[in-house]
């Protein structure tokens, strides 16, 4: 068997979900283990069996401490594994959806001083952290100054947050937002936040979209033959 180990709960694990059925056609057995230390505690007690392997899906963020340390020690029982186990190398799954090159025109965001931070800190992503010397606008450096513990996952989550806060695109609830993975993207409620205007009503072919954009694509190229 083949498995796929996240440390994501709720629209993570959710967003996994999806890429195996979409991508790997059901190929994976997805689990969450609900945080990294779950997923090290999962590796500790293996015992795989001769044709499994096991993919882990694993935030890393140098400029974290812990995870860092915890990161070691992951490599470590890597190394162990006699290679039944691979490390997805991302950043985390906020990355994935900030990256995507639709974000901006599905979400329909009006926020120009987001949209303008969003680029600033994509150009300055470099080794699996935000390199702050690449970054030479004001408004940007002001706005990652403002976080009390500050990590490029905290700024990562927090940015997606504000492209995604029409709820039906939202990617913080136990699932994706509805406009993610199903046929249309409609606002219920005449206060709601515009939905934006996806160039496909297909769900399944929006997932198909951001699960084939590059950084994801870059993060994925498992081997699903049989």
């Amino acid at each position: 068997m083949k498995y796929l180990w996240t440390e994501d709960t709720g629209a993570g694990l959710h967003f996994w979900k999806l890429v195996n059925q979409l991508f790997f056609d059901n190929a994976l057995v997805v689990e969450s283990k609900e945080s990294n230390q779950g997923i090290l505690d999962s590796l500790i007690s293996l015992n795989a069996k001769e044709e499994d392997e096991y993919y882990i899906a694993f935030d890393y963020v140098p400029d974290n401490q812990d995870i860092r340390n915890k990161y070691r020690q992951l490599k470590q029982l890597v190394e162990k594994s006699e290679a039944k186990v691979i490390i997805l190398d991302m950043i985390c799954f906020e990355y994935f959806i900030l990256a995507f090159d639709k974000l901006v025109s599905w979400t329909g965001t009006g926020k120009t001083d987001k949209i303008k931070m969003r680029e600033d800190i994509l150009a300055a992503i470099e080794d699996h952290r935000i390199d702050l010397s690449k970054i030479d606008n004001q408004m940007t450096m002001h706005y990652l100054s403002g976080f009390k513990r500050y990590s490029t996952e905290r700024v990562m989550k927090s940015l997606v947050g504000e492209f995604t806060q029409n709820e039906k695109w939202s990617v913080k609830g136990p699932l994706m937002g509805e406009c993610w993975y199903k046929d249309c993207c409609v606002s219920e409620h005449p206060d709601s936040l515009r939905c934006g205007k996806p160039e496909v009503d297909d769900g399944n072919e929006k997932m198909r979209m951001l699960i084939q954009s590059e950084e994801i694509q870059k993060v994925i190229m498992i081997n699903n033959s049989n």
